[in-house]
């Protein structure tokens, strides 16, 4: 089983960088994917005879390869603007994409939420109802709702597919909303709970499907809850991939971690020697 006093295993297969090759061809598959290759449970990471040797795998049997495909995200450099959507009056100050990619939302200065098409670059809506800057929108992840949150502390609701409001206003806070973020889709396919956090110090957790709070806390009668804690203002929020809690990160220095059920802090991350940047709190939740 050797080969000009080589091991068995290059007879077998010189290089496995071609790997993913081999297959599309046997596959038909015209656009490659890059793919991640295992034995017995391993990822090949270096080579195959490599991973042969290191896990002594016998000669006479037949050996599988399995296979599956990446999940992986290219960042390329952006050199030109390739497109301008032209229609808000005053600076615009929030956009996010939709979950499909198709359609923009976008919040302004104007007081306005517009929704864009895409594929036609134009207008699809505009939804008036706030009555100070739109600083903060976040689609639901199933991408039936949008939530918008302004300077004089409302959330408003929209269907992205009329453009009109849904429900009624969620007030409570009693500074402008810095950040809203919707409960992961497969803890809740409802799309039901949007937390945001203010410039007041606190985070909410609202009720989106019903309209009333499940529970009245501090004698507000909107929202679901309010944690509080920070003794400055929330800029970033953020749900755990369970959806069981949130983590805050203000201008305090620290990252709150909240029990959402039981609202209540669980813990206190001190440390920072400046205001939590939406980066680290995202950085904390994916080490968890």
């Amino acid at each position: 089983l050797t080969e000009g006093g080589g091991p068995w295993w290059r007879r077998l297969c010189p290089s496995f960088d071609g790997g993913g090759g081999v297959l599309f061809a046997v596959v038909l598959q015209e656009d490659p994917l890059p793919l991640a290759f295992y034995v017995h449970d391993a990822e090949i990471t270096s080579s195959l005879g490599r991973t042969l040797e290191s896990q002594a795998v016998e000669t006479e049997k037949v050996l599988d390869i399995v296979y599956q495909p990446q999940a992986i995200f290219r960042v390329r450099a952006v050199t030109r603007c390739t497109s301008s959507l032209e229609g808000h009056s005053e600076a615009v100050i929030s956009v996010a994409f939709s979950p499909t990619g198709k359609y923009l939302a976008s919040g302004s200065g104007d007081t306005t939420v517009r929704f864009w098409d895409l594929s036609t670059e134009t207008p699809h809506f505009t939804c008036q109802g706030h009555r100070h800057w739109v600083l903060s929108i976040s689609w639901s992840p199933d991408g039936k709702k949008l939530a918008s949150g302004c300077k004089n502390g409302q959330i408003l609701l929209w269907d992205p597919s009329t453009g009109k409001q849904v429900g009624r206003t969620l007030a409570g806070h009693s500074k402008w909303i810095t950040a809203l973020s919707w409960e992961p889709l497969h803890a809740n396919p409802e799309c039901r709970y949007v937390a945001s956090s203010s410039k007041d110090g606190s985070v909410r957790v609202w009720d989106t499907a019903v309209g009333r709070c499940e529970r009245i806390l501090t004698g507000h009668t909107q929202y679901l809850a309010s944690l509080r804690g920070h003794v400055a203002a929330v800029y970033q929020i953020a749900w755990s991939a369970d959806s069981r809690l949130l983590v805050s990160g203000s201008s305090d220095s620290t990252l709150k971690v909240w029990d959402v059920k039981a609202q209540k802090l669980v813990t206190d991350l001190p440390g920072h020697a400046d205001e939590v940047q939406p980066t680290l709190v995202g950085k904390w939740l994916r080490g968890n």
